[in-house]
């Protein structure tokens, strides 16, 4: 009774899991994810300082 002890959580929110998923409209991770860091990537480029040239040639 130790293993059914031990993976009864596991178990559940697999369960719990699979029946969100499969009646909710749960959004793609993977994409808010690229979303993300492609938002983050034009703001960072936005505001990021210029480059000092030494303009000594």
């Amino acid at each position: 009774m130790g293993i059914i002890r031990s993976s009864f959580s596991f178990i559940l929110g697999t369960v719990c899991g699979i029946y969100i998923a499969q009646n909710y409209d749960v959004p793609n991770i993977k994409k808010v994810a690229h979303t993300a860091l492609f938002t983050a990537k034009v703001i960072e480029e936005k505001y990021r300082k210029p480059k000092k040239r030494d303009d000594d040639d």
